[in-house]
């Protein structure tokens, strides 16, 4: 693991007019861990989140990517830097109209015109096989299982090889069993591919299967954080208060 985090946020403050979201964010992202920023609606997850990819800029304080302060790139520097994301939205987000195969090379023809038509197809199936999604090319978004939409939008993600994935609310919506298909996803996509893996998230059950680390977020602060077995011992009520609901049932 790099010594210098792959993602570091510094004292991030972010104000919506009155309404102070953001207050103080401090976190460091190991290069090549899933970091899971768990935490009610409203809590600022969604928010931070976009600070990481630059969509945001914060109000005070500082976010770094392998070093870069994005508040100070602009043009094809940020560019650059925003190359390094891939993102998976909560519902797929996949366009109904094309299929697996437009979908999941959207990236690359838009970013690499160098590449034929025969490499594009390569590079799908080679990414579409890593979630056991062979042979579905031709097939529509319709078509699909909300598991496998999860799992084409992952590719579609991972098209143009980043170095962190970011996950919005992936488990929302999904039954049990899918749930479990899109965790070894995630888990998938660390160990073959060595990616820094951003989950946002309001699902204990799925974040203490899949996170290395768990940020826990609440009212724009950070009030617990480091690996699952530490934050499940937090005495913050809160964080006591959430997680117990769950781990009580079950």
């Amino acid at each position: 693991m790099s010594e210098l985090p792959i993602i570091r946020t510094e004292n991030v403050h972010k104000h919506f007019g009155d309404n102070h979201v953001l207050k103080g964010i401090s976190l460091d992202f190991p290069t090549g861990t899933t970091t899971v920023i768990l935490g009610g609606s409203g809590s600022g997850k969604s928010v931070l989140m976009k600070h990481l990819i630059g969509l945001l800029s914060p109000d005070e304080g500082r976010v770094l990517i392998e070093g870069d302060d994005l508040a100070g790139l602009q043009g094809e520097a940020l560019t650059k830097v925003r190359g390094k994301f891939g993102m998976v939205f909560q519902w797929a987000a996949l366009f109904d109209s094309m299929s697996v195969l437009e979908n999941v090379a959207f990236p690359l023809r838009e970013h690499r015109k160098d590449l034929s038509e025969e490499q594009i197809r390569a590079l799908v199936a080679e990414k579409l096989a890593l979630f056991g999604l062979e042979g579905i090319e031709e097939k529509y978004p319709a078509d699909l299982s909300g598991g496998m939409r999860k799992r084409v939008g992952l590719a579609r993600a991972i098209i143009m090889d980043p170095k962190i994935v970011l996950y919005d609310e992936p488990t929302t919506g999904l039954d049990p069993i899918t749930t479990d298909y899109v965790d070894e996803m995630i888990k998938r996509a660390k160990e073959k591919l060595g990616v820094t893996s951003v989950v946002i998230s309001h699902d204990v059950a799925s974040t203490f299967n899949i996170a290395d680390y768990i940020a826990f977020l609440y009212d724009g602060a950070i009030v617990a954080y480091g690996p699952p077995a530490e934050v499940k011992a937090s005495e913050h009520p809160f964080v006591q208060q959430f997680l117990g609901t769950w781990f009580r049932k079950n």
